[in-house]
């Protein structure tokens, strides 16, 4: 990967909202019918519940309008950055993650993209250091997605 890829990485990171809810049954159907019905397209998520409430994590096509959309519908939501890489498949896993232990760079959680062009998939994840992680990754000839890859 080229230098210049690697700057507009950090300039334009890939969005994920973090959705608490309440852990009751239909509350995820609910997030993902707003999100349809705004053609806000989910492109990963995970969830993690607790016996009262859930963090629903999404990566979207479009942040900007998914966060006006959670403002007006009163949805309590955080956002961050993530760190999301192109696979071309399960033993690119592997690779990835190899690189990210040799530089000792923490990943406190991880999950796959739903669908990506081409078939391409891509793993989004929460790590310590952002710009270290894009720096080796791009070293070792892993595409670094930005906003704007997974954007329609």
């Amino acid at each position: 990967m080229e230098q210049s890829s690697v700057e507009v990485s950090n300039q334009d990171p890939v969005v994920q909202f973090s959705i608490f809810t309440e852990n009751k049954v239909g509350q995820l159907s609910d997030l993902t019918c707003l999100f349809s019905q705004a053609e806000i397209h989910i492109l990963a998520i995970t969830t993690l519940d607790t016996t009262d409430s859930a963090i629903v994590r999404v990566v979207v096509d479009d942040p900007d309008q998914a966060k006006r959309l959670l403002q007006q519908n009163n949805v309590s939501f955080s956002e961050s950055q993530i760190l999301a890489v192109e696979i071309a498949g399960e033993h690119d896993v592997e690779l990835v993650l190899k690189a990210l232990l040799e530089t000792e760079i923490n990943i406190h959680y991880i999950y796959a993209f739903l669908s990506r062009p081409l078939g391409r998939s891509a793993l989004a994840m929460s790590i310590e250091d952002m710009d270290i992680a894009i720096d080796i990754l791009g070293a070792r000839n892993h595409k670094v997605l930005n906003q704007g890859d997974i954007s329609r």
